[in-house]
């Protein structure tokens, strides 16, 4: 897998001219990249710092299981570059992390905070999944005051979603395991923007939350509609105006670039993709989505169809047209996709 990687990043970068494009964040993602050996990230790294200059303050994040988390790999991360965690802790409840299929413990996830915060690393993030069947809200205080009695700068909160075909959905349909409740993750959303505001943190983002000054620079520059390059298996990029991605299936993808060939399928977005793109992304934001910057890209006519449709939500109390700008209110948040789809074009 590793080599494919490499060879993927050689494939796409050989005869580009991105030598002289400075990037300011790299992301080890999409699966549980804490299990590759120190040796495996280096020559990732490495590949990637044959094409690309790396900024000076340059991020560079990996994805975490509180498992695989211990002093002696915190090092080793560290003299590859890596300054921010990203730790799937999901509950700090015993019995909904069985329930979830996780393989730690709430004393492991409480032991690896521990850990990554002796180690001196202030920069991580830990993820919390609400909305489950056995997360009572009283559960759920205790799982986000833990996270904010330990100081913990970043928090991305996620309600509990079935995925068609996983183990679960089929759980679900034979009656083994109680269904998702919407009422229940409705009230938990509401229930954690409260306590993060009251806490102090930023909500930057629908999912996202951040001591100032701590917010995650690469889920920044997606929502900002930066571009950015993904290698591996079903990985997506992006140029601003075009958007590919791999195969998913492993072995496919390794057979593939074995051969010489990245197998991946890309297309063109038209520039009302684009616009509708940068509704979905920007609403779900704290500063919202710049008329200013609609009326320069896309047109004044498109500014003025956007605030006339945004005022019966306004009406509603569900967002705030003020500044130039379009931003949902806390109750609009819990609809924020339902207004994006209904304000697109």
């Amino acid at each position: 897998m590793i080599q494919a990687i490499i060879k993927e990043i050689n494939l796409t970068m050989t005869g580009t001219q991105d030598k002289s494009g400075i990037i300011s964040t790299l992301y080890f993602g999409g699966g549980t990249p804490s299990i590759l050996t120190i040796a495996d990230l280096k020559m990732i790294v490495e590949a990637l710092q044959d094409h690309f200059v790396f900024a000076g303050d340059i991020e560079i994040a990996l994805e975490a299981n509180p498992d695989d988390i211990n002093a002696s790999k915190l090092e080793e991360w560290r003299s590859v570059g890596v300054n921010r965690l990203s730790v799937g802790i999901q509950s700090f409840v015993d019995e909904e992390l069985k329930w979830m299929n996780r393989a730690h413990t709430a004393a492991e996830s409480l032991n690896c905070i521990d850990v990554i915060q002796r180690a001196g690393i202030n920069n991580f993030s830990v993820d919390l999944i609400y909305g489950s069947p056995l997360l009572s809200d009283a559960d759920w205080k205790r799982n986000v005051e833990t996270v904010i009695g330990k100081n913990i700068p970043h928090i991305s909160c996620y309600a509990l979603t079935v995925e068609p075909k996983t183990a679960l959905d089929k759980m679900i349909a034979l009656h083994k395991k109680e269904p998702v409740d919407a009422e229940r993750q409705t009230r938990q959303f509401l229930l954690l923007m409260k306590w993060m505001e009251e806490a102090g943190y930023e909500h930057y983002e629908i999912s996202n939350f951040a001591k100032p000054g701590l917010r995650s620079k690469h889920n920044s520059s997606y929502w900002s509609g930066e571009s950015y390059y993904a290698f591996g298996p079903a990985a997506h990029s992006f140029t601003g105006k075009k958007r590919r991605w791999n195969i998913a299936n492993n072995a496919l993808y390794i057979q593939s670039l074995e051969k010489g060939v990245i197998p991946f399928e890309e297309e063109t977005l038209t520039e009302t993709q684009r616009l509708n793109e940068y509704i979905m992304t920007s609403l779900r934001t704290m500063e919202g989505l710049n008329l200013d910057y609609i009326s320069k890209t896309f047109g004044e006519d498109k500014k003025n169809i956007l605030q006339t449709a945004g005022r019966k939500f306004e009406s509603r109390g569900k967002l705030k047209i003020e500044n130039e700008r379009i931003i949902l209110t806390k109750e609009g948040k819990l609809f924020a996709d339902g207004i994006a789809a209904d304000l697109f074009f």
